[in-house]
């Protein structure tokens, strides 16, 4: 039983080549590049305090094409694992309003992260499932088969750094459907709560004062975003007293 194991994971790691990690290689030549020229001082409050009134005047001239920018750079910016999407969520706030940034936002979000774990997955993937251990295999199979309630639960209740959720579902053989389904719909909430207070940052900004960036962590935000993962679990819940009850 375990000699055709054995011999695929042998030919998944033959295939294994270094031209396969130039997509990675891409990205991390762009996170260097972010740091080197400290493009981090952009993506800041002081950064869209100072700079309100020129993007502004920015966003009412191009319209829609300011929109398709700022998701693309959201895009990029996510896809490379820099800092700065909490900052970049309530400029889109400020920018156009909490429900057209949380669209842009979404859709950047997901497919910034979308092209980081095709590139994880491509470059390593396959390799270091094929050199895996039992144990990390038995955990492989058990998130694969319930990925779409876990990743739903990591998206909607931030515990990881976003940029790990997006690469470890790569190296556990999620498939492309499922990561893009609970990658968009599990950070529609918390996109939706920072935009709300990007929406009415103008006035606060105006008079010199400070966003209050806890606001997700007040109970009647809180509460609903945690009521949704649990929601999310019940199906893994469902499936293992259902094992057990099979079992016995």
């Amino acid at each position: 039983m375990n000699e055709p194991t054995e011999i695929n994971n042998a030919k998944k790691t033959k295939r294994f080549s270094l031209w396969r990690l130039l997509p990675l290689v891409i990205l991390a030549v762009g996170l260097i590049a972010f740091f080197a020229f400290d493009l981090g001082r952009y993506v800041s409050l002081e950064a869209l305090q100072e700079h309100r009134v020129v993007l502004k005047g920015w966003v009412e001239r191009n319209g829609a094409a300011a929109v398709f920018v700022f998701g693309a750079v959201y895009a990029v910016m996510v896809a490379l694992s820099v800092p700065g999407g909490l900052i970049m969520t309530i400029a889109g706030g400020f920018l156009f309003g909490a429900g057209l940034a949380t669209v842009t936002v979404v859709i950047g979000a997901t497919a910034g992260a979308t092209a980081l774990f095709l590139a994880a997955k491509f470059a390593l993937g396959d390799y270091l499932r094929a050199r895996a251990g039992p144990t990390l295999q038995k955990m492989e199979a058990g998130f694969r088969e319930n990925a779409l309630s876990y990743l739903l639960v990591l998206r909607l209740v931030p515990v990881f750094p976003f940029w790990l959720v997006n690469l470890a579902p790569a190296f556990l053989g999620v498939s492309l459907r499922t990561y893009v389904v609970g990658t968009f719909f599990g950070i529609i909430p918390g996109t939706f709560v920072y935009a709300l207070v990007g929406n009415g940052a103008g006035a606060v900004l105006e008079a010199g004062g400070r966003l209050d960036l806890g606001v997700i962590f007040k109970p009647e935000i809180l509460a609903p975003i945690i009521g949704l993962a649990v929601l999310a679990l019940v199906p893994v819940v469902y499936k293992r007293i259902k094992g057990r009850r099979s079992a016995s």
